[in-house]
């Protein structure tokens, strides 16, 4: 069998992909384990109408019984979103998954994985993993990392969730030959706050740059991701010092409770949701629409370039 006899691609989504129409891929790890139902249902239908108004097709991807699903339909999109029996999947996983036909949603890893195996070349996330806070003790290093050295397709981000060891994360990336180029910032966002402290590679001026130099390193057969920074827009960002704060008390919490692995993330999201009274959580949504709208701009750029 061919990798792509395990995937079903939405006819919509591949009639674009034949006629070099862009298409943006989405996560749904952010709805399965990122949101509330029923909240997470009207967040996949704006986040999609997002991407549609700047004339790019949306396609979120999962894993369900046993298919790689490339678009969801309105049932696929529910049984995301309800979330019962639903795995958070990353690269070491989609074999068992699907072989054992079970269901799951992507990360930011197998997102990139699917979008590559489906001819996808942008996709927009909230926050990429990364490096966690002691990882040079622990080795706690997200999968995200190495997929962006692996896999082609570039990755639109509000930077590394500010949970993670942000100087390490670029740190890592720095030594795995991936890009990270900032859209109109120098500074590597810090996803619910503009600033990071820490550099990008380059400051585009805006998605046609990026655009050229997505285009020009694969040119060049130079395989592997490209990391966008796009900062959360100014009225939805929150105040550095004071989200370390929280943050190191929900990183407090999570020691004292011994939570690990991939539960560590949506246990501190949820704890600092909880600690800012949801304002962190609004902050999330929007900047995961402002990703989605700079990505599809960024395909559209794409798709004059091919």
């Amino acid at each position: 069998m061919q990798m792509k006899d395990y995937m079903d691609v939405l006819p919509e989504i591949q009639e674009a992909l034949d006629h070099n129409q862009p298409v943006v891929a989405l996560e749904s790890t952010i709805l399965s384990h990122g949101m509330p139902f029923p909240e997470n249902v009207g967040f996949a239908a704006e986040v999609e109408k997002v991407v549609r108004a700047e004339g790019a097709i949306p396609a979120t991807t999962a894993l369900i019984n046993g298919r790689i699903k490339i678009g969801l339909s309105p049932s696929e999109l529910e049984t995301m979103c309800r979330a019962e029996n639903v795995g958070k999947v990353s690269r070491r996983d989609m074999p068992t998954y699907l072989a054992m036909k079970k269901n799951g949603a992507t990360t930011v890893a197998t997102t990139m994985i699917c979008a590559a195996m489906a001819g996808i070349k942008v996709f927009a996330t909230g926050g990429i993993g990364g490096v966690h806070r002691g990882g040079e003790v622990t080795m706690d290093i997200s999968a995200d990392l190495q997929e962006l050295k692996q896999t082609s397709v570039a990755v639109v981000c509000a930077g590394a969730k500010q949970i993670l060891d942000i100087g390490r994360t670029l740190e890592y990336l720095e030594t795995m030959g991936v890009p990270v180029i900032g859209n109109g910032t120098s500074d590597f966002p810090a996803f619910y706050c503009r600033k990071s402290g820490f550099g990008v590679d380059y400051a585009a001026k805006n998605e046609a740059e990026i655009a050229a130099i997505i285009k020009t390193k694969w040119d060049l057969k130079l395989d592997g991701g490209v990391l966008i920074g796009n900062p959360i827009p100014e009225e939805y960002a929150l105040d550095f010092d004071e989200m370390e704060q929280v943050i190191n008390q929900a990183l407090a919490e999570a020691d004292e409770k011994g939570v690990r692995g991939k539960e560590i993330t949506p246990f501190l999201l949820a704890k600092i949701k909880e600690l800012t009274k949801g304002v962190s959580f609004a902050s999330n949504v929007q900047l995961a629409y402002n990703n989605a709208r700079v990505a599809a701009k960024i395909s559209k750029e794409l798709s004059k370039l091919s």
